[in-house]
């Protein structure tokens, strides 16, 4: 009889140790993820997760920042791969994988209200992407959602993956 008993209010003890975590975690803003675990957690950027892996630019995305990042959906890699028929192994080996990556990141801390239409943003790659406001783009790709914020930065959500010139 103790033993059940010892069992039923260690089960209520977990059970109210893991409701008030919760709970704690959405007063502490610090709790947010990061923009990696953002991204993962919403379950439609796959792809870019095992190219931030394969480039060595996941810790990279998880440091301080802040970072912007014109994140591509699979939808969006999936598009890629058949226009440059390619498969997905294919892209993730490819010598340049870590500077079309990089040319996906702006240093700081982006809002969609920062943005002007025409204005010139430089990427952490070192070269230059447009925004056009109507509709609004990253050079010709289309932002679906904008300002995810995470702890260590924004993103924003882009139809196409930005290739440099």
């Amino acid at each position: 009889m103790k033993k059940k008993l010892f069992g039923f209010v260690l089960l209520i003890s977990l059970l109210v140790t893991s409701f008030s975590g919760g709970v704690f975690a959405a007063e502490n803003p610090n709790a947010e993820k990061d923009i990696v675990d953002t991204a993962v957690a919403a379950g439609q950027f796959n792809t870019l997760a095992a190219a931030l892996q394969k480039a060595g630019l996941v810790e990279t995305l998880k440091g301080k920042g802040p970072f912007t990042v014109f994140a591509p959906t699979d939808e969006a890699f999936a598009k890629l791969l058949k226009d440059l028929n390619i498969t997905a192994e294919e892209l993730l080996a490819r010598e340049d994988l870590k500077d079309i990556l990089l040319y996906h990141v702006v240093p700081g801390k982006v809002l969609s209200t920062d943005l002007k239409d025409g204005m010139k943003v430089k990427t952490v790659s070192g070269k230059e992407v447009t925004i056009s406001l109507d509709p609004v783009q990253v050079n010709k790709s289309n932002v679906v959602k904008a300002d995810v914020l995470a702890s260590n930065g924004v993103i924003h959500v882009i139809d196409a993956v930005l290739l440099p010139q």
